[in-house]
């Protein structure tokens, strides 16, 4: 299977109202220190209506960018439920853990 796959396998059990962060998604398949390449990977989603890379953030809370810009990315996370101020996330009960 290939290494994409196997990241959107895992983005897709991060529930709606939950985020990730990109190394934490990182570790989840293998990958020391994978951040930039799991970056890589969510603004090349084939899939973004089925694989929520819009669910990863950076590890210091920070929204971090999207294919369709960070405003866009923003809105989706604050439809969820995800509080976010000045483009931070602000409940760090919602980081998702492998």
């Amino acid at each position: 299977m290939k290494l994409e796959h196997k990241v959107y396998e895992k983005l897709l059990q991060v529930p709606k109202g939950k985020v990730t962060t990109y190394g934490e998604l990182a570790k989840a398949v293998g990958l020391k220190n994978g951040q930039r390449a799991i970056g890589r990977m969510m603004n090349k989603n084939p899939f973004p209506v089925i694989v929520p890379c819009h669910r990863v953030i950076m590890s210091d809370g920070k929204v971090g960018g999207y294919a369709w810009g960070e405003k866009v990315k923003t809105n989706m996370l604050s439809r969820e439920g995800i509080e976010i101020k000045k483009g931070r996330i602000q409940n760090a009960d919602v980081i998702f853990r492998f």
